[in-house]
């Protein structure tokens, strides 16, 4: 069988800038083994299956190795696909997913945004390897289900991060987290994202970490609304917005490619 496919670059205005995902618009979904291939082969770090579901779609993700529970930056790719190459009308696509229901609108001057869970972290005990995968002392350790989040003072450990990825790889949570109040005065506070435990080693621009770093920051720096940059070596821009439960993470959609997969035995 064809399986469409779509590539775009995610939380940028520029190609070759933000993060590139993958997105296979389906009529039904294929065996998870099949998805799971088509991501390793894809070698992205997601690639979103969408399928329609009445009036909503159905939404999975897959990095190189795994299913993943939530990933924004396939999830504003999947929207922006729908909406300019299959014909979904309108500005709000809702999408049903392992984390819920998400929603995102589109805004002027082509942004879009996600409707996301916030997922406040806690204070843990952090193992020894964490410390070892990253190699200098934070400032505090801080997890959700998912992720471990480390605070340096300043943007210039978070620029400077050389992780051991192996000893990172090892760790019962699969991504990594460092962040640290931005040097810029435009922007609030900056980031990078960890995960080769998921098969990716940096991730560009992660949108699910900011439904962690936003509660975060929101508090540390007693504002709701905040501008946020991923700075890993392709970059991204993000605004983000604390409204309780819920998190609004904004960003724009460069395209680069669409094409066509040729599955057998599908």
């Amino acid at each position: 069988m064809e399986v469409p496919i779509y590539q775009v670059d995610a939380f940028t205005s520029r190609q070759f800038g933000g993060n590139p995902a993958a997105v296979c618009p389906l009529e039904f979904w294929l065996p998870a083994q099949t998805m799971q291939a088509i991501a390793m082969e894809n070698n992205l770090a997601e690639t979103a299956f969408v399928v329609p579901e009445g009036d909503r779609f159905g939404l999975r993700w897959f990095t190189p190795a795994i299913e993943i529970d939530l990933c924004g930056h396939a999830t504003l790719a999947a929207a922006y696909v729908l909406s300019e190459y299959r014909g979904v009308a309108g500005n709000r696509i809702v999408f049903d997913s392992r984390s819920g229901e998400l929603i995102v609108t589109r805004g002027a001057e082509g942004r879009l945004t996600l409707n996301f869970p916030s997922l406040p972290a806690d204070r843990v005990d952090p193992p020894a390897r964490l410390i070892e995968g990253l190699g200098t002392q934070p400032l505090e350790i801080l997890g959700v289900k998912d992720f471990y989040l480390v605070v340096y003072p300043s943007e210039q450990d978070i620029r400077t991060l050389q992780p051991n990825m192996e000893a990172l790889r090892t760790l019962d949570r699969f991504g990594v987290i460092v962040t640290a109040r931005s040097a810029e005065a435009e922007v609030d506070f900056v980031s990078r994202f960890f995960a080769p435990g998921a098969g990716i080693d940096e991730d560009p621009v992660t949108g699910s970490a900011h439904c962690t770093l936003t509660p975060y920051w929101s508090q540390r720096l007693n504002k709701k609304t905040m501008t946020a940059r991923q700075i890993s070596p392709r970059g991204g821009e993000l605004r983000v917005e604390n409204v309780g439960d819920r998190i609004l993470i904004s960003g724009q959609v460069a395209p680069y490619l669409k094409g066509t997969i040729t599955v057998e035995n599908a």
